[in-house]
């Protein structure tokens, strides 16, 4: 296999990672299901639910942390699934520094 195929399997690997990841949706709650956050492959926000029974002016702070702890499962959750797909992808080859 020469240099040129092998830039081309990558150029279409990376492809397909890109609008895997365009496509891919994950799901987080925090406090039994009080916030959820759905977030795509590029980990942006796509959503944020807040249940109303969560929101008192007297405990802002708890659902800042819940909120918080809900993105922060959700970024988790896409690393997983990325390290999945790029698996995959590699046929299970370990490259160090990439997910």
């Amino acid at each position: 296999m020469n240099i040129q195929q092998m830039m081309k399997q990558a150029q279409e690997m990376q492809d397909r990672m890109q609008k895997q990841m365009a496509e891919m949706k994950v799901e987080a709650t925090a406090g039994g299901g009080m916030v959820t956050v759905v977030m795509n492959g590029a980990k942006q926000l796509q959503s944020l639910t807040i249940d109303p029974e969560a929101v008192s002016k007297d405990d802002v702070e708890m659902l800042q942390d819940l909120i918080l702890a809900a993105i922060n499962d959700a970024h988790r959750k896409v690393d997983e699934e990325l390290s999945k797909q790029m698996s995959g992808m590699m046929g299970g080859m370990k490259i160090p520094g990439m997910f």
